[in-house]
């Protein structure tokens, strides 16, 4: 296997409305069944899910999850409205998001923002945001790829961050290795291998998460093209959530 991995540059700062698609095809030659890889902070500002804090009014439960983690009321209300479940209120905000993700401060970023006030929102439907974008790309270029869009999250037990795919289309979020036979001719009963966040990690690399200014990465040659489009497949269900339920039940106590 021989694989291609390039970072796009001259990307402009993005505003509401702006062409990612075409921006990005004016600026590469994209090839059949390339991998796009988008940061989910352009995403949102092509979408306008941009947000003055002063606009925000925080309710009495913001406030005084805000006087726990010494952060802005207006921040901890932006995030509740931006979830459906609050796993843990202190030391941090983990939350599950409206997407079905579960992530610190339901990925609300001050960084990479114009306005000290500002806060950039995750898209509100990063499944359908990738498809639009591998839509537009075909549109401009008769190329079909896989887009993934990403954002960067902590982990549980480790330290630092890494990339994190938040919606996909054109790739499937897990290959399936079952059936198949391992060194020792064993066949595999349980092997789900987790693509598109192994290629948001990895893609990670590339974006980094200063001033580079390269939100957008290309892999080619690794052959995971497929029309599928969502990663919902990617999350655990309640039932199996182990770290969840008990994160719920020492709640609880």
């Amino acid at each position: 296997m021989n694989i291609t991995a390039f970072s796009i540059e001259n990307i402009p700062l993005i505003k509401p409305d702006d062409d990612i698609a075409h921006l990005l095809c004016e600026r590469t030659q994209l090839k059949e069944h390339d991998i796009v890889v988008i940061s989910s902070t352009i995403v949102s500002k092509s979408e306008g899910r941009i947000v003055s804090l002063i606009d925000i009014k925080p309710t009495e439960r913001a406030k005084n999850i805000a006087r726990q983690n010494n952060i802005e009321p207006g921040f901890v209300q932006a995030v509740l409205d931006q979830s459906t479940e609050v796993l843990i209120e202190s030391p941090f905000l983990l939350v599950r998001t409206i997407n079905g993700s579960i992530c610190v401060n339901a990925g609300i970023d001050h960084s990479n923002v114009e306005g000290s006030n500002n806060i950039v929102l995750l898209p509100e439907d990063a499944d359908k945001s990738a498809l639009e974008l591998k839509k537009k790309i075909f549109e401009y270029t008769g190329r079909n790829v896989s887009v993934i869009i990403t954002d960067t999250n902590g982990r549980a037990f480790r330290n630092g961050q890494t990339g994190a795919a938040l919606g996909c289309a054109g790739i499937r979020p897990l290959k399936d290795w079952r059936g198949t036979k391992d060194l020792f001719g064993r066949v595999l009963e349980v092997k789900h291998e987790a693509v598109i966040d192994e290629i948001a990690g990895f893609s990670n690399v590339l974006m980094g998460e200063g001033d580079g200014g390269t939100p957008i990465v290309i892999l080619r040659g690794l052959g995971l093209y497929d029309e599928s489009y969502g990663i919902q497949e990617l999350f655990r269900s309640e039932k199996e959530d182990v770290i969840r339920t008990a994160i719920l039940r020492s709640r609880s106590i």
